[in-house]
């Protein structure tokens, strides 16, 4: 459970925050000065701190300051009115992961939240590079065949230098933790660590958030906002799934790989950043140099140092490590017994293809746990965690979704309203809910991971939707 520190001196607003921050999971203390704030990061470092710049005693940016010396790896959000935001861009500039204008919206405020939890974790989690598989539960690069040993060899030589590091391979192969080894065994370690993903960010709003934009820039910019390149000053930014970067932003990140400075989006000012650029891409960039799609001078400038990470089914040997790792750890995360796996469950494993590669075993090992009734994982808990995946696939692929279309058609017909999306939406996760608690046996930790809830979350909607099933009560 991430742990999150607000300081302010509005106590409304921190009792909101509580209650809002709370029902989404997280842990939350508390401090209505800054002072108060910092002995409170001495005593437990929390995963991220939210501090209002207007603050009794020290203000805001020396609070931020002296935490930041205390745990760099802290990320911060500051909340400032719009009076103060030069002083909070001056926070972001230090080192601050963003700032939120009073008032902010909720979702917005939850989502920065949630990326900036993302950033501590991937900050401050180490990545363990072929570990004894059942002696770890943290996350680590699992491995003993030829080409996992050359790429631990390539890490270790990549990481102390400043060199740009291309990392290929499918999806689902392990390239962000990659990415974070090179990261947290670099010179670079003591500053900021950004990651970008160039699919999940609409183009229109990619390069306001990679180099910023000047007030005025475009409609809706009331203010100067910093980007990402600014806030890793020093640092190091992570651009996942770069082959899907818009053609347009590529000779902006090649200026900056080039002459290290950007430009704001509406200024003129040529800004000087240090970044250094760790980038990962599952696409063939040559058949997007062929077609036009992709910088032929960028694509150089990023190959400086390649590492290709292979395919699972093509590191067979791999998987009995694999495999025992996935269970240790999930069962410590989980709270459940690890029985280990027969030898016809391993064999089941070494046989299939499979497409998602390390990242599909992991999610297989995870469901097998939750399903298995006890004694070690068989044969046919592996059929049911890859089988049922497969079933909802071909659900898509055959067209047999009558039932799931006559039900809509029929809400549709019968409930004319303002409300008619919501309804449908509302009655959808009441069924979805309930069946997650009759397959866990009513265990409401397990029903939200299978649903990817938080507990406090699901225990909201069980309520939001007056479920009251006699299954519901166990696992409290």
């Amino acid at each position: 459970m991430s742990t999150i520190l607000i300081i302010d001196d509005d106590d409304q607003l921190r009792k909101s925050f509580e209650k809002l921050l709370g029902e989404e999971g997280y842990k939350i203390k508390s401090a209505a000065s800054g002072e108060e704030g910092i002995d409170l990061v001495k005593e437990s470092p929390p995963d991220l701190v939210i501090l209002d710049m207007r603050l009794p005693g020290i203000n805001g940016l020396e609070t931020f300051k002296i935490i930041h010396g205390i745990e760099p790896k802290i990320p911060a959000i500051m909340m400032t009115a719009f009076g103060t935001t030069e002083t909070a861009i001056e926070a972001t500039k230090m080192g601050a992961f963003d700032y939120m204008l009073k008032p902010f919206d909720i979702p917005d405020m939850l989502s920065v939240i949630k990326q900036a939890l993302e950033a501590s974790r991937f900050m401050r989690s180490p990545v363990d590079m072929d570990p004894v598989p059942y002696k770890t539960v943290r996350e680590a690069i699992i491995g003993k065949s030829k080409s996992m040993q050359d790429i631990y060899k390539s890490i270790g030589r990549v990481s102390p230098t400043d060199a740009t590091v291309l990392v290929r391979g499918e999806s689902g192969t392990g390239k962000e933790l990659v990415a974070r080894a090179i990261y947290q065994h670099s010179l670079r370690a003591d500053k900021p660590f950004l990651v970008i993903n160039c699919v999940a960010i609409p183009e229109n709003l990619l390069e306001s958030e990679l180099f910023g934009y000047e007030k005025g820039a475009f409609t809706g910019a009331a203010h100067r906002r910093v980007g990402k390149m600014e806030q890793a000053n020093g640092g190091t930014i992570f651009l996942d799934e770069i082959g899907d970067m818009p053609f347009s932003i590529q000779a902006k990140i090649l200026r900056l790989l080039q002459e290290k400075s950007i430009e704001r989006l509406g200024g003129r000012e040529t800004i000087p950043v240090d970044v250094r650029i760790i980038a990962a891409t599952n696409r063939n960039l040559e058949a997007a140099l062929e077609e036009g799609r992709f910088r032929e001078d960028l694509y150089y400038r990023l190959k400086v140092v390649t590492i290709l990470l292979p395919p699972l089914r093509n590191r067979e040997d791999d998987i009995p490590l694999l495999t025992e790792y996935f269970l240790s750890r999930y069962a410590h995360e989980s709270g459940m017994d690890n029985h280990g796996i027969t030898n016809e469950a391993l064999a089941r494993l070494s046989g299939y293809n499979w497409p998602g590669n390390v990242r599909e075993l992991g999610n297989t090992m995870q469901k097998a746990l939750i399903f298995n009734r006890g004694g070690p994982i068989g044969p046919s808990d592996i059929r049911q965690a890859i089988s049922g995946k497969d079933s909802y696939s071909e659900i898509g692929e055959q067209g047999n979704n009558d039932v799931m279309r006559q039900w809509v058609r029929e809400a549709l017909a019968s409930e004319i309203s303002e409300n008619m999306f919501d309804s449908c939406i509302d009655k959808f996760a009441s069924m979805l809910i309930s069946e997650a608690l009759k397959i866990t046996g009513g265990n409401r930790s397990k029903a939200a991971r299978l649903l990817g809830l938080s507990r406090p979350t699901l225990h909201s909607k069980i309520e939001k939707y007056n479920l009251r099933l006699e299954t519901s009560v166990k696992g409290e």
